[in-house]
């Protein structure tokens, strides 16, 4: 079966996040808001080390419950850079309480985060229909510009295309892929 080539075929994990997960149209608010945090813990990283980490993480954050996190104070905050078998970045790990305040704001504005970010695509998926890699897009451009008013860290435009891919906003499986 062909996948996408970036996926490491000697590695269970990430096959199962092509073959499951990646470039699945994605509505439920936990899972958006977990995704979002898992793409701003790896910039500098690569992918396969944050999907190694996820579920140690998703343990140490509470599930990724945006409430419980954006709620997290310095003693949560020094309990985590304690944790070895996290991603221990004290920018990122404020990054994501902050974030997960305005993630919160968005919800309230908007209904869901889902509604919000679906709402730039007018809730259809954008299918990519070449094997040109990209890393940005205007459409990223534009979400990340949006979120970064808002107060979001770790939410650049390279960042955010990663995420519209991981989503299902963008799908970006290759003309050969099997997902495709």
């Amino acid at each position: 079966m062909k996948r996408c080539h970036w996926v490491d075929l000697k590695s269970q994990i990430y096959i199962d996040y092509h073959d499951h997960e990646w470039g699945i149209p994605t509505y439920d608010d936990q899972m958006l808001f977990e995704l979002l945090v898992l793409e701003s813990f790896q910039a500098g990283l690569s992918w396969l080390c944050v999907l190694k980490k996820r579920e140690f993480l998703r343990e140490a954050f509470d599930s990724f419950n945006p409430v419980k996190i954006a709620n997290y104070g310095e003693e949560k905050i020094s309990i985590l850079l304690q944790n070895k078998n996290i991603i221990r970045s004290r920018r990122k790990i404020e990054a994501m309480i902050s974030n997960a305040k305005i993630f919160l704001d968005i919800q309230k504005e908007w209904g869901s985060f889902s509604d919000y970010i679906w709402h730039f695509t007018d809730y259809q998926v954008i299918k990519n229909l070449d094997d040109n890699l990209k890393t940005t897009s205007s459409l990223s451009d534009e979400v990340s510009s949006d979120l970064r008013k808002r107060g979001m860290k770790y939410v650049g435009s390279i960042i955010i295309y990663s995420y519209l891919q991981a989503i299902g906003v963008i799908d970006d499986h290759e003309l050969d892929c099997f997902k495709y």
